[in-house]
Parts: structure tokens; C-alpha cells; sequence
């Protein structure tokens, strides 16, 4: 099953090219707005499961082009991103040391939304092409065999960040907590509709280019390692994302104007804007190809607009 928000965030489940409305059938679990049905739905799957499919079936529903996809969770409880999670195609000799850090809930935004590069002397803006999970069951010192019944569903997630930020040192919070750099969607695809998720595509195009390309079987810590090792710190609840990281080899500059699809295997695509004000300019280089030409630092260096040197 395909969860999203469309429009005034009204809770729906895809049908074919179709969006049924299921708000009405979950408004009694208790919520603020509707925003934050879909956590209580998670929460309580079990009850509302049937109810949801049955609303689904008989539901009509309207067309998935006529409508605003919103982000499938709005408001996350946590935001957990795996650091340094991928073998990186073979080029690393040992597996990195398991690290993860938090990104604020405020930086969600949906399909077709702008990510908005900010007014900092950043070296570079980038976006991580991720596989993100959408826990289910309360996760706290789960084993990794039990690991894998406390996800829910998945979804397309991008990683925004600000690199480069003075002062030198442990500059996470100002790099990854931007409004705006947490581009998800375009749906939850339940847990059950994919019976691998250790073996999926990961594409990420700018401007019709494919700039980052991998696959899931390539993590370093796995998914059930990953949930242990933050379940062992804090407990995740029902609507919280656990980020999976990325193949930092095709990590590049976003920029003004920029058009970007991320697509997951048997998940979806996701599609974003980007917009810079101060029109800040870079090479449209990878960090391998940066790498490969000898260039100095780990990504290509800005080439003109606000502080550039």
C-alpha cells in the first residue's frame, strides 16, 4: 500500500493513477490536525488496517495529476541519519566505523517543493540520495533479528546540506538543520510491498543528468545493524525516519534553477526544486570526478557569486 498527503493535507492511498481520500476513516485517532494522523495510524496499523483497505477499495478517488502531493510524514518525532553508511562502490579498504546524527523535523519538505539555499559562506550545497524507513513499532535495544518487523514503510529521502561552515569543527547542526533540507516522498510504500530492501536502485538526476547512482546492497552497517545501534541510544516511535545514507561519489553542487528526481526502486521518485537568490555558481562535477582530476578537498570549489573567493 502507497500512503501520501495531497492538498490540504488530507490523509490518501494511491490506487492506480488515483488518490483516495481515507482522512474521514482515521479522524478519530486522536491528533492535532491532520498532519498528524499519520503517526497515529502508524501507531495503531493494527486496528485501522482494514478499515484504511476497505476505504481504499471502495473509495473513487481523483486523479494523482490533479493534485499537491505533500510530505508523507510532516512532522516526524526524529530524524535519524546514518554518517558515512555505504562501501562507496568498493573504494573503501574497511568498513566505517556506525555514526548517525539528528536533522530537525522543521526541515521536511514535500514533492514539488523548493529547497532554498541560505544566505551562509558555504563551500558547497549538496543533496544525499537516501533510502529512508518509517518506523512502525516502538524501537528501544531492538536485536537485529527483530529489527526488520519494526519498520512500517519506506520512502525517498534527500539529505540536504551546507558544507564548509565556519566555525571549524563539529558544524552538523548549522550543516544539515536547514529549513527546507529535507526534501521526502512522494508516499510511504508499507513494508510489505518490498521484500528486500537491502538489494534496491538508488538513481538521483539534475536536469534529466544522473549524477548519483547505487544500490542499497552496498551499506556498510545494514538496516537491522543500523536499528540497533540507534534503538541502543534512543528509542524510535511510530512516524520517526531513520535515514540510511548515500554514496557520498556522486555527491555535486545544487544551485539556482536546479530540477532534481530522486528514484528508489519499487518506491517511487521524489521531485524537487532548488533556489539561490545570490545565485551561486559551481562545477557541475561529482566528487569522484573531482577526485579523479586531482582537485584539492573533497568536492569542487565555488566558482562566482556571494562569497565566492
Amino acid at each position: 500500500m502507497k500512503l501520501c498527503y495531497f492538498n490540504d493535507f488530507r490523509l490518501g492511498v494511491l490506487k492506480g493513477d488515483s488518490v483516495v481520500d481515507i482522512t474521514d476513516t482515521v479522524k478519530d485517532i486522536p491528533h492535532r490536525d491532520s498532519r498528524d494522523l499519520i503517526c497515529g495510524l502508524i501507531e495503531h496499523w493494527d486496528k485501522y488496517k482494514s478499515k484504511v483497505e476497505k476505504a481504499a477499495a471502495d473509495g473513487k478517488g481523483v486523479p494523482l495529476k490533479d493534485v499537491k502531493l505533500r510530505p508523507p510524514v510532516p512532522r516526524p518525532g526524529n530524524i535519524v541519519c546514518m554518517a558515512v553508511n555505504y562501501m562507496e562502490d568498493g573504494t573503501l579498504k574497511e568498513k566505517p566505523q556506525i555514526n548517525a546524527f539528528h536533522k530537525a523535523a522543521s526541515c521536511v519538505i514535500g514533492e514539488g517543493d523548493t529547497m532554498v539555499l541560505p544566505d551562509v559562506p558555504a563551500t558547497i550545497f549538496e543533496g544525499e540520495a537516501e533510502l529512508a524507513l518509517i518506523m512502525g513499532k516502538p524501537a528501544k535495544n531492538v536485536s537485529q533479528g527483530d529489527a526488520m518487523k519494526h519498520i512500517f514503510g519506506y520512502t525517498c529521502f534527500i539529505d540536504g546540506s551546507a558544507r564548509g561552515l565556519p566555525p571549524p569543527g563539529n558544524v552538523f547542526f548549522q550543516m544539515k538543520s536547514r529549513d527546507t533540507f529535507c526534501p521526502i516522498g512522494p508516499w510511504i510504500v508499507t513494508a510489505d510491498e518490498i521484500a528486500d530492501p537491502q538489494n534496491l536502485a538508488i538513481e538521483l538526476k539534475n536536469n534529466g543528468e544522473t549524477m548519483q547512482k547505487f544500490n542499497t546492497n552496498d551499506m556498510a552497517h545494514l538496516i537491522p545493524r543500523c536499528i540497533e545501534w540507534v534503538s541502543s541510544i534512543h528509542p524510535l516511535n511510530p512516524g520517526d525516519i531513520l535515514a540510511t545514507g548515500t554514496n557520498h561519489r556522486g555527491l555535486h553542487s545544487f544551485m539556482d534553477g536546479d530540477k532534481v528526481e530522486l528514484t528508489i526502486e519499487k518506491v517511487g521518485t521524489l521531485k524537487f526544486n532548488v533556489k539561490d537568490e545570490h545565485k551561486r555558481k559551481w562545477a557541475r562535477t561529482t566528487r569522484s570526478q573531482h577526485k579523479d582530476k586531482g582537485g584539492e578537498g573533497p568536492h569542487t570549489p565555488q566558482l562566482s557569486g556571494k562569497y565566492a573567493k
